[in-house]
């Protein structure tokens, strides 16, 4: 009788053998008992296109006419804002810059009060400025933005609305 060591060592052995035998096994023998596998079919081959070159010649007229009703329609809406002109009246009694909490300001003959003035973003250049303000009489939130070396061409309404703030248009600014 062996002992358990001698026969674990053998079992190994065997389990050696046994990969080394599968290692060692040619393709042919590996696949030789596939007589009852049914194999998928292949998949159809695509079309080429004329050519060989993508599109045919239809395919690539529609596609120019249709990139070339986008570019008429974005450079008509480019040349619409371009033709809007901002027509805003300033009535200033001090500078942008000295305007502080609890000033007012009147934007289309609405009187706001001025909550804070502060740094939006610091540009190496310039600085986009906001002045938050509010509407004591409804308690609506409001702000005005701008960068700070184009005051005039730059200063923008916007109204708080649930979470996000909506530009408005506006005609008269006066503080």
């Amino acid at each position: 009788m062996k002992s358990k060591k001698s026969a674990k060592k053998d079992n190994k052995k065997t389990k050696k053998n046994k990969k080394a035998e599968k290692e060692e096994m040619s393709v042919d023998d590996a696949f030789a008992d596939d007589e009852g596998v049914e194999y998928a079919k292949s998949k159809p081959r695509k079309e080429k296109k004329k050519d060989g070159k993508g599109l045919d010649e239809d395919e690539l007229e529609e596609e120019i006419e249709e990139a070339e009703e986008q570019e008429e329609k974005i450079s008509s809406a480019l040349n619409e804002s371009a033709e809007i002109k901002r027509e805003i009246t300033f009535k200033t009694s001090k500078p942008v810059s000295k305007i502080k909490k609890g000033d007012k300001i009147k934007v289309d003959g609405v009187e706001y009060e001025v909550d804070e003035h502060y740094v939006l973003i610091d540009h190496s250049t310039t600085r986009e400025m906001v002045i938050e303000i509010f509407n004591p009489d409804t308690d609506k939130d409001f702000q005005l933005r701008y960068f700070s070396d184009q005051l005039e061409n730059t200063l923008d309404f916007y109204e708080l609305q649930e979470i996000l703030y909506i530009k408005k248009p506006f005609k008269k600014i006066e503080w």
